[in-house]
């Protein structure tokens, strides 16, 4: 899918003693507008290539669902179809417009798979408009068309009702429901110690050969806006074991203009890119599906709401938040917990 990459902010870390090619294998590919890697001790009766072939259709299939980049896929059909219709959906396409539509309802719209117009408006969608802030009327004629209770569905048909214009944008959530396809496609095979990266969206079974965890890192963003610090500057280390990791940030796809920078985030509710503080947002979970539209969802939200609707929900939320002494990180109860582990 080629989805505008959303700000990740994740390296692998290199913390162990080198490992024999027999024993871990690495391959990659590209999807979804990104890249993909794969770490893994390779099943017996499987080749690397068999393999490779075998991740690349999982993600080809999901890009082919669900991109708006793509004139043809499920969503952009569905973004055309014509007003009043109920259009069937293949269930891998539902159960993620379900899971986004439940997570839009509980955070009162904060995320909103439906947010598609305005972040064409921005510039940062598959429209390739340019990078400028739009006209207030434009900001809400788009608005217009944004709203997440406008769906319906049909779980018995696998349906969705389109009721005109409305426009689904499965960008936060597709790359993470990716990793986890992948992550069943190398259970399906008998694969039992994995690590899959999608787009910088991780999740990790097992331990390496050595024994050691799989340790990823979360790296610091540079104090200026659209900007990131050297890779071996990093935050926080933490260990992924049956878990999943996700991180969205403001400081990748970015533009300037008069002096004011703009981000992705868009707040569905206001039409506007958050202007707030918060710099990343990683989540911890045990299926990325999860963890990728949070981290978007809370960067909507601010430091101060994003993390009381982390606390009240029990997520494993660590925030960098930009302060006039620099960064500071956040960590909610349950990401301390985590790293107790």
């Amino acid at each position: 899918m080629s989805l505008p990459r959303l700000a990740v902010c994740l390296i692998l870390l290199a913390v162990s003693a080198p490992l024999a090619a027999t024993q871990l294998q690495r391959m990659d590919g590209q999807t979804m507008g990104t890249t993909w890697s794969v770490q893994l001790v390779l099943p017996s009766a499987q080749s690397t290539e068999q393999v490779r072939r075998g991740i690349q259709a999982e993600l080809d299939r999901v890009d082919g669902q669900m991109s708006t980049y793509r004139p043809q896929s499920e969503l952009s059909r569905f973004n055309r179809a014509p007003a009043g219709s109920w259009q069937a959906l293949p269930p891998e396409f539902f159960e993620v417009l379900q899971h986004a539509l439940q997570l839009a309802k509980d955070s009162d719209g904060a995320y909103d798979p439906t947010v598609g117009p305005l972040v064409n408006l921005w510039g940062f969608g598959p429209d390739q408009r340019p990078r400028q802030p739009p006209t207030v009327a434009a900001i809400e004629q788009a608005k217009a068309r944004v709203g997440w209770w406008k769906l319906r569905l049909d779980p018995v048909g696998h349906r969705a009702w389109q009721p005109g214009g409305v426009c689904v944008d499965l960008s936060a959530v597709a790359k993470g429901y990716g990793v986890d396809q992948v992550g069943r496609y190398l259970q399906r095979i008998g694969a039992t110690t994995w690590l899959v990266e999608v787009g910088g969206e991780l999740k990790a079974r097992g331990r390496k050969p050595d024994g050691m965890p799989w340790r990823v890192g979360i790296e610091r963003p540079d104090a200026a806006a659209g900007a990131v610090s050297a890779a071996d500057e990093l935050v926080r280390t933490i260990e992924l074991d049956d878990r999943a990791v996700a991180t969205s940030g403001d400081y990748r796809h970015v533009f300037e203009d008069n002096g004011r920078f703009y981000s992705h985030h868009i707040d569905p509710r206001s039409g506007w890119p958050v202007p707030h503080e918060v710099a990343s947002v990683s989540v911890l979970a045990n299926e990325c599906m999860q963890a990728d539209p949070l981290g978007t969802m809370l960067s909507v939200l601010g430091a101060e709401h994003g993390m009381a609707y982390a606390r009240e929900h029990g997520l494993a939320v660590l925030m960098i938040v930009r302060t006039a002494q620099g960064f500071e990180q956040r960590m909610s109860p349950a990401f301390a917990a985590e790293l107790r582990r």
